[in-house]
């Protein structure tokens, strides 16, 4: 695809506005970085390009997700505990939310395998 004029058009100009903008966005960038001029770096051009956050926020958000996390299951999502892993029922005898039909097609002819490979019986014509 995007053969098309207009398509090979709008590639070429777009190419040209980056090639136009580009001093202008790195300018921006070592701005923002610090390592052009005094080393400052002025928090309004930072919170136009990106959310700006403490680093003692971070620190003390670290921290309690650690205090969190010292319980036995400290590994494991909280999810569908009940269901049995060989043949994915609940304990009510249903499937999971997320299975397709035809996932749960599968499924049931994998627990009776002996419904699905009973031979059907050819038809006969009437005459």
């Amino acid at each position: 695809m995007a053969k098309s004029l207009r398509s090979k058009w709008k590639r070429k100009m777009r190419a040209e506005k980056r090639k136009k903008n580009a001093p202008k966005e790195l300018a921006r960038l070592k701005t923002a970085l610090g390592l052009e001029g005094k080393g400052e770096i002025a928090m309004k051009d930072i919170s136009e390009i990106a959310t700006v956050v403490p680093a003692e926020k971070l620190k003390e958000k670290a921290e309690d997700v650690d205090m969190e996390g010292d319980g036995d299951d400290s590994g494991k999502m909280d999810m569908d505990g009940k269901l049995s892993k060989k043949t994915l029922l609940n304990e009510h005898g249903q499937y999971p939310t997320w299975m397709s039909q035809r996932q749960i097609k599968k499924q049931k002819a994998k627990r009776n395998p002996k419904k699905a490979t009973k031979a059907k019986k050819q038809k006969k014509l009437a005459w």
